[in-house]
């Protein structure tokens, strides 16, 4: 991937100056150099905090209270892993993260969580597996905090007025997601 846009930026470079632009070309890979540094200066300031705030979570001991709370849901999405405290307390604080709209911090919990499952089907992927790549794809968010930032950076005075249209597709997409990971996961058993 990285091939094909380093190209791309070639070849729009090349064109620009092919085309007698130089000096439009390189005003505009100035301020977009510049638009990108204060977009992620932008981004890793909310997502610092809302790091911070899982953090808190974590020490306040609200972490294990939203793992038991989700503890039911979790165990019928993933009933391989039901009795694997610690794969249930990574996928619970994944599942957190996304809800808090962290895909950042969701993605190392994510990662721990998918190597335990695999340790124990090696060279198979699980259906609990499965369905963990399905959820994080899908990633169910209350708090859009990382589309907020980049709106935010972006100059929206309301980076936050999207949240129905994101909790409708967000759930809409779980929701489509799961149904198809748990179809397929029949049909599997059904050709053995």
């Amino acid at each position: 991937m990285s091939v094909i846009w380093t190209g791309m930026v070639c070849a729009s470079v090349l064109y620009g100056l092919w085309a007698g632009n130089g000096s439009a070309v390189a005003a505009a890979c100035m301020e977009g150099a510049a638009a990108g540094v204060e977009l992620c200066l932008t981004m890793v300031g909310v997502t610092c905090l809302w790091m911070g705030v899982m953090e808190v979570m974590k020490r306040a001991g609200l972490a294990e209270k939203l793992s038991r709370l989700l503890r039911p849901i979790l165990c019928r999405l993933y009933p391989d892993c039901r009795r694997d405290r610690e794969t249930m307390d990574d996928i619970s604080a994944n599942v957190s993260a996304n809800l808090l709209g962290l895909g950042n911090a969701a993605t190392p919990l994510g990662i721990r969580a998918a190597r335990r499952m695999a340790a124990k089907s090696p060279g198979v992927a699980s259906d609990s597996l499965c369905m963990l790549v399905v959820c994080n794809t899908a990633s169910i968010q209350l708090i859009p905090t990382t589309v907020a930032a980049v709106r935010l950076g972006a100059g929206c005075k309301t980076p936050f007025d999207i949240l129905p249209a994101v909790w409708l597709t967000s759930a809409a997409a779980l929701g489509v997601g799961v149904l198809a990971a748990k179809l397929m996961s029949r049909m599997g058993r059904g050709r053995k």
